[in-house]
């Protein structure tokens, strides 16, 4: 007969500060996070996740930010990014239904979502409240997924 194990929700939140290494530092936090936790598979894909979003904060707000690791079923993780800024990114959000943006052809700007939405198992978005609240980006990603 075998024994399951019970493993305890665990999240970590890293309050950034608007500086161009922050990105860096959330990627590294993340490893870190997953090593401890088993989860090593799951890096490659979980710190694109990370990278595009935690970029686009940086890009689009002019404030801090912050990134939330938390386990999600089944042991799968769910990396998000809240930051200052209300709006939330054209085909990201639930009203627009997930609308391809993909930007023109030759843009330089315009990917990173998209490869969010690509690469994820979910995604999706929450408005933190009214005025300055900002927003809540987040993906999901699972073992075995198929990626």
């Amino acid at each position: 007969m075998r024994t399951a194990t019970v493993s305890p929700p665990w999240s970590y939140t890293l309050r950034l500060p608007h500086d161009p290494r922050a990105p860096g530092i959330g990627r590294a936090t993340l490893r870190a996070v997953l090593e401890t936790y088993g989860l090593g598979d799951l890096t490659p894909t979980a710190e694109l996740l990370a990278g595009e979003l935690l970029n686009n904060a940086h890009c689009h707000t002019d404030g801090p930010y912050a990134l939330r690791l938390r386990s999600s079923s089944p042991e799968g993780i769910r990396v998000a990014v809240w930051d200052s800024n209300p709006q939330i990114p054209p085909g990201f959000g639930k009203a627009d239904g997930g609308v391809d943006s993909r930007p023109p052809g030759m843009a330089e700007n315009g990917r990173g979502l998209h490869i969010v939405r690509a690469c994820a198992d979910r995604w999706g978005s929450y408005a933190m409240g009214t005025g300055n609240a900002g927003k809540l980006l987040w993906a999901e990603v699972t073992p075995g997924a198929g990626r």
